[in-house]
């Protein structure tokens, strides 16, 4: 049977652990110039309704690297919803290809593309969850400090689609995860109460990020408006205004404290740019790891 990939509640422990192997072996073999085709002469359909750099180009250049190919859809090649239903879409899609990746304001779209769609679905982004970057943040993390269990990761910032992601994570791995948010941006309720319950690492939210960062490994941030919520940039500076991941905020965690931004950053509002370059950041390894991990998704899933 196919399998898809909405979130990371949708693996086991184990399967995410094999992803983290797999990612690993893909990125020693690209390093070393390997040449490793196991998607020989398969197609990866990839809908954007959101634009994007680093999806883009990172399920481009793997899905090459992996011998195979990736065909890059705007919303004026689809018009998903509006001009075709996404259940047609799903069903011509799988005619052609043999993956789907999308990258969609509402994550039903994306429940309702894996409904219908024979070949695997990818998550690339939703407004509820991002899941790709996440595990490529991991893998970033066992990189830097040899593991990922017993650590602490702190989240500053808007309780938005990665922070879901990084609840669903802890909900799977044994790492704290601590949230720092300002009341009225806190991440989805339901979300957060599943993986309280699921008792594998503390998750905590708080709205001090100064307590929240004490004795942190990982402080972890994103833009204050995603995608879509341009219109609300003002009233988010001022709720946000003191949720700047900076030189101050560092300093009150471990002192060999690893920042990670999932990008694009703006600096001097979520991060400073003396942190963004700084010896603390690993911004740009976590940035690279999106395409191995991404990699070994494809492999499962697809192979």
């Amino acid at each position: 049977m196919k399998r898809d990939f909405l979130s990371i509640a949708d693996l086991t422990t184990a399967e995410i652990q094999d992803l983290f192997q797999l990612a690993r072996k893909l990125k020693k073999k690209q390093k070393k110039g390997s040449v490793f085709h196991p998607l020989k002469g398969q197609t990866l359909a990839m809908i954007f309704q959101k634009p994007s750099a680093r999806t883009r180009i990172s399920f481009e250049v793997g899905m090459i690297q992996l011998g195979g190919h990736a065909i890059y859809l705007t919303p004026a090649d689809i018009g998903m919803g509006k001009r075709e239903s996404v259940a047609d879409v799903a069903r011509v899609m799988s005619r052609y290809c043999d993956g789907i990746m999308a990258r969609v304001f509402a994550h039903d779209i994306l429940i309702e593309l894996a409904k219908y769609a024979s070949v695997p679905v990818i998550n690339g982004l939703s407004d509820l969850f991002h899941p790709c970057q996440v595990l490529g943040d991991l893998l970033t993390i066992q990189e830097h400090l040899g593991k990922t269990e017993g650590i602490k990761v702190v989240f500053v910032g808007d309780g938005n689609n990665v922070a879901n992601s990084w609840i669903n994570a802890a909900s799977r791995l044994k790492f704290s995860f601590y949230l720092a948010c300002p009341k009225g941006y806190d991440p989805d309720e339901k979300i957060l109460k599943d993986g309280q319950k699921a008792g594998m690492g503390e998750i905590v939210a708080l709205r001090d990020p100064t307590e929240a960062v004490r004795n942190a490994d990982i402080i972890y941030t994103d833009v204050w408006a995603s995608m879509g919520q341009e219109k609300e940039a003002g009233k988010r500076k001022k709720a946000f205004k003191n949720y700047q991941v900076n030189e101050k905020l560092v300093s009150a965690a471990k002192p060999n404290v690893k920042v990670m931004h999932c990008l694009p950053a703006h600096r001097g509002e979520e991060i400073s740019d003396g942190v963004m370059e700084g010896p603390h950041s690993i911004v740009f390894d976590e940035a690279e790891n999106r395409l191995h991990i991404q990699k070994a998704i494809m492999v499962q899933l697809m192979s």
